[in-house]
């Protein structure tokens, strides 16, 4: 479970505050989706999740499965169960995706004490997980993400979660750039994912992708803080009315 209690945090080493008192609760299970306008603090809220050092917290807590992960940096904190998506995925040349894979698989495995995977089990879990995003495994020699379409380094992604197993999925903007095929590809990956044990944080500006990844709670971000929550009609309703009228009644 995710829990923010009272979160500020500003851009590191300036006085501006993106995050100003933000409180959010994502049960075990649950799919939540964070919506708001452009410059609401969602992406900062993802790279504050992971860790990033652009940020820094100045008040309030964040707790994964009811510990404080403030103190831990971004490879303590993905050992933890914590995976995000970019809404860009970096290029990494002269690093082959299936290297990638491997070192990233096995250097959580240690990080939990647990045995490295042999070539054989890791060669067969990577079959099986990018055969489900119809992802050829050719495109796994390839650098990571290097000459990778936009819909191709999504799924790159998905197929990165799917294999990690996270207990936390975070989702920074995965609609972006995607065409229908591509989406609906990506939106499958996710919803395969869907467990009573793990929690998913969809940040979108759109319902095409919650039509298709329906999520359990709908909460809006606006000026750092969340200024409502409700269920998935209520970003049906965003759609329709767009924000003016949650952020007007929040003033």
């Amino acid at each position: 479970m995710l829990e923010i209690r009272n979160l500020h945090a500003k851009i590191a080493d300036t006085d501006t505050e993106i995050i100003r008192g933000l409180n959010l609760t994502v049960k075990d299970g649950e799919v939540a989706a964070i919506m708001g306008p452009n410059g609401s603090g969602k992406s900062t809220l993802s790279y504050i999740l992971a860790g990033r050092e652009d940020y820094e917290v100045t008040e309030g807590d964040i707790l994964l499965d009811g510990e404080s992960i403030l103190d831990l940096d971004p490879a303590e904190r993905a050992a933890k169960g914590l995976f995000l998506a970019f809404q860009y995925p970096m290029e990494i040349p002269g690093v082959a995706t299936m290297e990638f894979l491997k070192v990233a698989m096995n250097s959580l495995r240690k990080a939990r004490d647990e045995e490295p995977l042999k070539i054989p089990e890791f060669l067969k879990r990577v079959k099986e997980a990018s055969g489900s995003l119809q992802m050829d495994m050719a495109m796994l020699k390839r650098p990571l993400n290097v000459g990778f379409s936009g819909g191709e380094k999504k799924r790159a992604e998905i197929l990165q979660m799917k294999l990690l197993e996270p207990s936390l999925c975070v989702l920074d903007e995965t609609d972006s750039g995607l065409d229908i095929d591509a989406l609906k590809i990506v939106a499958d990956g996710v919803n395969a994912l869907r467990s009573p044990d793990r929690s998913i944080v969809v940040i979108t500006h759109y319902q095409r992708l919650l039509d298709l990844i329906v999520p359990d709670a709908v909460h809006v971000l606006y000026k750092g803080q969340i200024i409502r929550s409700g269920d998935k009609d209520l970003a049906l309703d965003l759609e329709k009315n767009g924000y003016a009228g949650v952020v007007g009644e929040a003033a």
